[in-house]
């Protein structure tokens, strides 16, 4: 198990690394994808969710580090009892995005985003992601589900 876990991370992180490259290096992203339903372009965002402390990066980034650190305790401390690869699997997708999102902020100073979805509500229509925003929450919704399984 601990293999296919290290699998999902290591695959998170380079999809969405290679993704993130991508998006740095395209001249024009095509404005509107998937008959309107999405947005492709490129957002450097400097804070965390929703742009929270963008005037703040290193406070950010510091807490990014601590977050990441922890998911991975939690994610070794699992190994500890038999079972729980449902909340193995879930924090393994977890800690692919924040490894992800953690690396962005550490080195390029903000993390790239680049997928909106248009929809009817402005706020929501508005706000950029990317692949590993969707990893940690679905990794984050599956390890409840495993912690409130047991």
């Amino acid at each position: 198990m601990i293999l296919v876990c290290i699998g999902i991370i290591v695959t998170v992180f380079a999809a969405d690394f290679i993704i993130k490259d991508k998006v740095e290096k395209s001249k024009k992203l095509p404005r509107i994808a998937g008959k309107g339903c999405f947005r492709l372009q490129r957002y450097h965002n400097k804070g965390a969710m929703l742009n929270f402390g963008e005037n703040h990066p290193q406070v950010i980034a510091t807490v990014s580090v601590v977050f990441s650190l922890f998911a991975l305790g939690m994610f070794l401390l699992s190994f500890g009892k038999r079972g729980n690869n449902l909340l193995r699997v879930g924090l393994s997708f977890l800690l692919g995005g924040a490894f992800s999102n953690t690396y962005d902020r550490l080195k390029r100073k903000y993390v790239v985003d680049y997928l909106s979805f248009r929809v009817k509500w402005k706020a929501f229509s508005d706000i950029v992601y990317n692949f590993s925003d969707f990893c940690i929450m679905g990794g984050a919704l599956i390890s409840c589900i495993a912690c409130a399984k047991e």
